[in-house]
């Protein structure tokens, strides 16, 4: 999605731009992500031996995607953190709870992205800032673009999925606690994890 610059035979600094794809250009407009078709959830290491998977089931978001410059596409998201499932009732009380998110002092996670980079092919990488509690910081989000299709009720849609990681500590979550054989019960990086399916705003 994007540009394809190649270095002109005749000179070192002239550029020459490869036509765009129509089928791409087709694509920019501004979209809604579907929360009943996306998952927003992460993943960390567990007593040093295994990970503990976990969602947030509710979360909104909106994606400005430009078809011929992917560098002036957006994306915006916020995760309700008392959404948290980890499968586990009283874990995902104490995930709530001050030891963790602080869910009713600070009931969202946001991202807005500030710039956006086609990396080769259908791999991409957004960075943006993420806010979590009353910490903000930089984020960068490797995507892959699945697709794009029109459902059966005529929305046009696109896909992508992606992954991040962060130290939670950077964000102020710092609880854990030591484990007799060494180690510490919860480990300080976290991998998010997006699939995103959003659908074209009516124009």
């Amino acid at each position: 999605m994007g540009f394809f610059n190649r270095k002109s035979n005749e000179s070192a600094v002239a550029v020459a731009t490869l036509p765009v794809d129509p089928a791409l250009t087709a694509l920019t407009g501004d979209y809604t992500i579907d929360p009943a078709h996306s998952s927003i959830g992460f993943t960390v290491r567990h007593a040093m031996v295994t990970n503990v998977r976990g969602t947030f089931a509710e979360h909104e978001g909106a994606l400005t995607l430009d078809g011929t410059n992917p560098d002036a596409s957006t994306a915006s998201i916020d995760v309700r953190i008392a959404s948290i499932d980890t499968g586990i009732a009283d874990r995902d009380g104490h995930l709530r709870s001050g030891d963790f998110f602080d869910a009713e002092q600070f009931p969202l996670m946001t991202f807005r992205s500030l710039h956006a980079q086609q990396l080769g092919g259908d791999k991409y990488r957004i960075t943006g800032d993420l806010t979590i509690k009353d910490v903000t910081k930089p984020l960068a989000i490797d995507l892959e673009f699945n697709g794009s299709a029109t459902d059966v009720y005529g929305n046009e849609r696109v896909g992508f999925e992606g992954s991040a990681e962060i130290l939670r500590s950077d964000w102020g979550l710092t609880w854990n606690a030591a484990l007799e054989t060494g180690g510490v019960m919860v480990s300080d990086k976290v991998k998010l994890n997006f699939d995103i399916s959003a659908i074209k705003n009516a124009a």
